[in-house]
């Protein structure tokens, strides 16, 4: 995974995020987040960063347990990959499918 711009100690990230550091190891122990260890040193990028806050407003809006965020995480992440199939394929009859994609990821709150 390419990281852009922006990298974070765990400190910084879980101000940024809202989260408490706890949570933040605990979402990296079951795979949600992936920061870049370097020995014990965690750094968040931007992408992290993003990911925790989206995982944070699937918990406390949706209500979510963290087996429930990482389906819906996948689920927009396969949303995404046909959105962009579509696009690609430009075809007249799958504006309606696009819309219902649209949707579905505004839900998931990643478009």
């Amino acid at each position: 995974m390419q990281r852009k711009t922006g990298v974070y100690v765990m400190q910084v990230a879980a101000m940024l995020t809202g989260l408490h550091p706890q949570t933040l190891r605990k979402y990296e122990r079951v795979g949600l987040v992936s920061p870049i260890r370097i020995n014990t040193l965690r750094l968040y990028s931007e992408e992290d960063i993003a990911q925790c806050r989206v995982i944070r407003r699937l918990v406390d809006e949706m209500g979510l347990n963290l087996a429930g965020v990482e389906l819906a995480l996948n689920i927009s992440e396969r949303l995404l990959e046909l959105r962009n199939n579509l696009l690609e394929e430009g075809s007249a009859n799958q504006k309606g499918n696009l819309a219902l994609i649209k949707e579905m990821l505004q839900m998931l709150g990643e478009d």
